[in-house]
């Protein structure tokens, strides 16, 4: 007779079935297949148990989001605000708007478009709305940035 491929069988006792361990006395006795003591032999271990080592979601810091160390906080003077201040119009900088007391000293300046403007200025200052920027030159005055 020859040998064909469904004759072939594993050696007897070279498989065997899965151990089901923790199934209680019945099934493999005394410890139930888990060996003695340690981790691995007691009911249930969370998936982050660390050994008792503080796990890693208690070790890291908790406070969301980001801080960005090279934000600019400008401070703003919107067109209203100018308008009443230099009713006469002129040239505007950045020291006549603390010298009236719009801004604090040592800080940048925005210009914002909010209001209307009617009279022509000549405003410098960091930094302009796009708004702002139309309006005070529509109202004949300039725009520079220091």
């Amino acid at each position: 007779m020859t040998l064909k491929l469904h004759h072939l069988r594993p050696a007897p006792g070279a498989k065997t079935a899965k151990t089901r361990v923790g199934r209680g006395e019945a099934s493999k006795g005394k410890t139930s297949g888990r060996g003695t003591k340690g981790t691995k032999a007691r009911y249930q271990v969370p998936v982050a148990f660390e050994g008792g080592q503080m796990p890693i979601h208690m070790r890291l810091p908790k406070l969301k989001g980001f801080k960005n160390p090279f934000k600019v906080e400008f401070q703003v003077v919107n067109l209203d605000k100018l308008n009443e201040l230099f009713p006469e119009g002129g040239t505007v900088t950045v020291e006549d708007l603390v010298a009236r007391g719009a801004v604090r000293k040592g800080q940048p300046v925005k210009v914002l478009g909010q209001g209307e403007i009617s009279v022509k200025v000549d405003v410098s200052a960091q930094a302009f709305s796009a708004s702002a920027k139309t309006k005070i030159e529509s109202a004949g005055g300039t725009t520079s940035l220091v």
